[in-house]
């Protein structure tokens, strides 16, 4: 067997399994940092007033918001 192929495979398997495991050391930090803002967003959330707001009155009077024009 020729000793460049054979150091070529291992040079390929070595890079392979190296970056497998550059892939898994990402996927965690991602997820980590996923859940740091998980966390993040529902202290903001806790953070909102827990009262409904208040809908503004209608207009009851005069020519603005009391009158709609329609057409069939």
């Amino acid at each position: 067997m020729d000793i460049a192929l054979t150091n070529s495979i291992v040079n390929t398997a070595t890079a392979l399994a190296s970056a497998k495991t550059s892939d898994a050391v990402q996927m965690t930090v991602l997820k980590k940092a996923l859940d740091t803002q998980a966390a993040s967003a529902a202290t903001l959330l806790d953070a909102l007033p827990q009262s409904a707001p208040q809908q503004p009155a209608l207009a009851t009077s005069g020519p603005l918001g009391t009158q709609v024009n329609t057409f069939a």
